[in-house]
C-alpha cells in the first residue's frame, strides 16, 4: 500500500479568527469593562491600573498661578526677612520696632509657604497641587482676618492697608476657583 503524503499542517492564525480572540480575551479577563467603565488592552494594565486615570486635567491658567504665587511668596518673604520695619510701616503706616522680630518670623513662614508653591509648581499629581492650592488659600483667609483685626484695633486704615485687604480677598478667590475647578470630577467620554 502506497501511503499518501499528508497535507502540511496549517496553523490557526488566531490573530485573524476574530472568535478565536474574543475567547482568548475573555479568558484572559481583558477587553471588558471593569467597574469604573474603563477597557484594559492587556492583563499588565489590568494590574498596574491606568494611569490616565490619574492624568490631571489641569485649569487654563494653573500653572502660571502657581508660578505667579510662588515668586510672589518668594519675593515677599525676602522682604520681610531682610526689610522687617519698612515692609511694616509700608502697610501700617507706624512705626515701630517691637514688631522686627514678629515679621520676620511671618517671613521665615512665607518662605516655607513659598517652597510649597515651588514645589506645587513641579509636580503633575493632582492631590499636591490641590493641597497646595489649599495651602495657599488658608493663608489669604488667615492673613485677610488678622490684618483686619490689626487696622480695628489700630483705627488707622491707609490706602496701602486697603490695597493689601483688596488683593488678598482676590488672590483667595482665584485660588479657591482653582482648588474647586481641580477637585471637579471629570467628565468620562
Amino acid at each position: 500500500m502506497a501511503s499518501k503524503p499528508h497535507p502540511p499542517l496549517m496553523k490557526k492564525h488566531s490573530q485573524t479568527d476574530l472568535v478565536s480572540r474574543l475567547k482568548t480575551r475573555k479568558i484572559l479577563g481583558v477587553g471588558g469593562e471593569d467597574d469604573d467603565g474603563e477597557v484594559h488592552r492587556s492583563k499588565i494594565s489590568q494590574m498596574l491600573g491606568n494611569e490616565m486615570k490619574f492624568a490631571v486635567r489641569e485649569p487654563v491658567g494653573l500653572r502660571v498661578w502657581i508660578l505667579l504665587s510662588a515668586v510672589m511668596f518668594t519675593v515677599m518673604a525676602l522682604m520681610a526677612l531682610a526689610f522687617p520695619n519698612q515692609l511694616y510701616e509700608m502697610v501700617f503706616d507706624d512705626q515701630l520696632s517691637a514688631t522686627r522680630v514678629s515679621v520676620r518670623l511671618y517671613g521665615g513662614a512665607l518662605l516655607s509657604i513659598s517652597l510649597i508653591m515651588w514645589n506645587g509648581l513641579y509636580t503633575a499629581e493632582k492631590v499636591i497641587i490641590q493641597w497646595t492650592l489649599l495651602t495657599e488659600a488658608c493663608y489669604f483667609g488667615v492673613q485677610f482676618l488678622v490684618t483686619s483685626i490689626i487696622l480695628m484695633e489700630t483705627g488707622s486704615v491707609s490706602n496701602a492697608a486697603i490695597l493689601l485687604l483688596l488683593s488678598q480677598v482676590l488672590f483667595l478667590i482665584v485660588t479657591l476657583a482653582y482648588y474647586y475647578h481641580l477637585g471637579r470630577r471629570p467628565k468620562k467620554i
